[in-house]
């Protein structure tokens, strides 16, 4: 028979030590299985982070973290980034449409331009002006009353025969000349509106010769000054007045040839179609009522008016 031994008690070392063996054994698995985990967990977030921001390029990816949230509480705006290339191609497509846009302006202006040069040469006629000048012909001087026998119109020079001469007349009556002479030439201290106002006065009073010498005599005497539009409009008028209409209409289309914008250049291009209607021109009428519209069509709505609608009126010029 074997003696049976009784089993001895655990020490405190020795249970520390049966503890510590067991608690190896069992945290080498544990910790392998967590290295493991961790390494699954690193791969799937840079899975995840390629799907959420894709590059161009695997060598290069977008920050891992971005932040969500500004200090205010707003979210952050994305960064977007661009490479050289794009940014070289964006501004050739910017450079590429604003030159488009020059050469679509330029093309305008070259046509308007073209237009216009049309338009004067039309309106100078052959020889007064070189072509392709945009220069102003200067006014014709007025030295006599008389006619010179060219009626020059829009679009066209008209020839018409100069008319016949006149027959010497008799020298004007006492009364006649006492009529003249009550006429007051005022005395402004502006020798050249003194002029004019006192040509104006002898028209208005019915005295046509004596206004067309008068306002032939201020014209001659003070060119360029500021009255010169008003005064050959006014010369016209007087021999309008006095049933001289090839004579009239020479003076108005001068004046308005001379100085399209001139005080009274839109009257005169009236007066002009006026005179062609009592020479039986209803043509030339129509060109010279067509050019006014044209050029003032304020006018034709405004302080002309009525006098261009009652000469449209006058004509068919359909």
């Amino acid at each position: 028979m074997k003696w049976m031994c009784a089993p001895r008690a655990l020490t405190p070392k020795l249970l520390s030590s049966v503890v510590g063996a067991a608690l190896i054994v069992v945290a080498t698995p544990v910790a392998a299985q967590s290295e493991a985990r961790i390494q699954r967990l690193e791969q799937q977030i840079s899975a995840l982070q390629r799907a959420v921001f894709p590059g161009g390029d695997e060598r290069f990816f977008e920050p891992e973290i971005t932040p969500e949230v500004r200090r205010t509480g707003q979210p952050a705006s994305p960064q977007v980034t661009t490479s050289a290339l794009t940014d070289v191609l964006a501004r050739l497509e910017a450079m590429e449409t604003q030159l488009a846009r020059l050469t679509a302006a330029t093309e305008v202006n070259e046509n308007a331009l073209s237009a216009i040069d049309r338009r004067l040469n039309a309106l100078e006629g052959s020889g007064s002006a070189p072509s392709g000048s945009f220069a102003t012909p200067a006014p014709t001087p007025v030295s006599t009353p008389a006619p010179t026998g060219t009626i020059p119109v829009p679009d066209e020079r008209a020839q018409l025969p100069a008319p016949p001469p006149q027959p010497t007349q008799s020298s004007p009556s006492a009364a006649r000349v006492a009529a003249v002479e009550a006429i007051v030439k005022p005395v402004t201290g502006d020798g050249a509106e003194d002029e004019y106002t006192y040509g104006f006065r002898l028209w208005d009073a019915g005295f046509y010769p004596e206004a067309q010498q008068q306002l032939a005599l201020y014209l001659e005497q003070h060119r360029g000054h500021r009255l010169n539009s008003r005064a050959r409009n006014l010369l016209g008028r007087a021999f309008l007045d006095a049933g001289e209409p090839r004579a009239a209409a020479t003076h108005f289309f001068e004046n308005f040839q001379g100085d399209a914008q001139g005080d009274r250049a839109p009257d005169s291009l009236l007066y002009l179609s006026e005179s062609m209607i009592a020479l039986g021109d209803t043509r030339r009428a129509c060109i010279a009522l067509a050019e006014f519209g044209d050029t003032y069509p304020a006018l034709a709505v405004g302080r002309l008016q009525g006098m261009y609608e009652g000469l449209s009126g006058r004509v068919d010029c359909n």
